[in-house]
């Protein structure tokens, strides 16, 4: 892909791409050790000997390079330095194209910088040319994110039929003549995750008042008639693309206020999906969500500064695919929203008395509206 770089002759980075999406979005390759992309006339990948065999045939990138073109191994000799190394061989390859001024973005180590720019390279950090790209899906991204969302809802599945076979004793649910905790749970959905080739970097089991903390991973015994706030980011091991999902569920019977927040989210969301389309600003939505939940006497934190601790404390949702989280945002400052955005809708409502409830979906943004990428149904109670 040709890329639209003003002020410099390419853009360049150096890194791996299994925790770089950036990297894996503009090359296809899976590697957990650094390598070079080269973006000016034509894409080009430098890599290690060892990994050239297999970047030639995964990657989407058409010239992969060895680094034994650039004396990697003689230059290590030299210096005894690894890092010196590889910036000397950086060097060669970029005088070897004739690039005297490279754009590179936010995260690109400094170190490299400063030792490229000793050499009399101009370094230009700029925002990725391909997080702006990366909001719109094509069709085989949102078949991934689909992918991981359907072992996701799979696996929830799982994990609820656990919690609903439970039996209450003294307020506490058992299974198995041992309490039900949350670690149980999370490992249903660990191995259900694995089962697919699917897995989830961080699962939110919360019960109680503990679940009043957003990303309060949980903890410990699964109590009867308080709130489950289950949440997981599913992500295909090949396909590398996430999805997200919550729910919150009880086993037993409620307490009148936590029916009351959690009929309030539902309406929220439902009110909020109602509006998606391209076209819409995520401020706009956001503030749908705020506006219902107001008008049923919940706080929430837009328009406020300093600490605000309960009530409707955070956005309304973002962007997701080989990020958990990336643009475009449904949040206060939330830009205009384009066909092929996927986004979250996540709205929830958190008290320290009575606990959290969150519930999230995944849309696709279209023209005339949204779909919804989830499947998977919506019930407080457990019976």
């Amino acid at each position: 892909m040709k890329l639209n770089i003003s002020d410099a002759d390419a853009f360049l980075m150096a890194s791996e791409s299994a925790h770089n999406a950036d990297m894996y979005y503009a090359t296809g390759f899976l590697a957990y050790d650094s390598f070079i992309y080269l973006n000016s006339k034509n894409e080009k990948l430098l890599v290690s000997d060892m990994e050239l065999g297999r970047a030639r045939k995964e990657s989407k990138v058409g010239e992969v390079l060895p680094t034994s073109r650039y004396g990697i191994m003689e230059k290590l000799r030299k210096h005894r330095d690894a890092d010196a190394a590889y910036c000397e061989m950086i060097i060669e390859f970029l005088r070897s194209e004739n690039i005297k001024r490279i754009a590179v973005p936010y995260n690109f180590p400094v170190q490299l910088a400063d030792c490229l720019r000793k050499e009399g390279l101009g370094v230009i950090p700029i925002k990725s040319p391909f997080r702006e790209m990366r909001e719109i899906k094509k069709q085989n991204e949102i078949k991934s994110i689909e992918t991981a969302q359907r072992a996701g809802e799979k696996a929830l599945s799982e994990a609820l039929g656990a919690i609903r076979n439970a039996s209450i004793r003294n307020g506490v649910l058992w299974q198995d003549n041992a309490q039900l905790t949350t670690e149980n749970v999370r490992a249903i959905i660990e191995k259900s995750l694995l089962s697919v080739g699917c897995e989830a970097p961080d699962i939110i089991i919360a019960c109680g008042r503990g679940s009043s903390d957003p990303h309060w991973k949980g903890e410990g015994g699964l109590i009867a008639g308080e709130p489950i706030v289950i949440d997981m980011v599913p992500m295909s091991k090949k396909e590398r693309y996430y999805s997200d999902m919550t729910r919150t569920v009880t086993r037993g019977e409620s307490e009148g206020e936590l029916k009351d927040m959690y009929s309030a989210v539902l309406d929220s969301q439902d009110a909020a999906m109602k509006k998606i389309k391209a076209g819409v600003t995520g401020s706009e939505i956001h503030n749908i969500v705020c506006d219902l939940l107001e008008d049923r006497g919940y706080g929430t934190a837009r328009g406020k500064s300093g600490e605000f601790t309960e009530g409707f404390i955070h956005s309304t949702g973002h962007g997701v695919g080989l990020d958990i989280h990336e643009g475009p945002s449904l949040g206060e400052n939330g830009k205009e929203l384009k066909a092929g955005a996927v986004v979250t809708v996540e709205p929830g409502l958190y008290y320290r008395k009575i606990g959290g409830v969150r519930l999230e979906d995944v849309v696709l943004v279209t023209r005339s509206g949204c779909k919804n990428l989830t499947m998977f149904e919506k019930n407080l109670v457990l019976r």
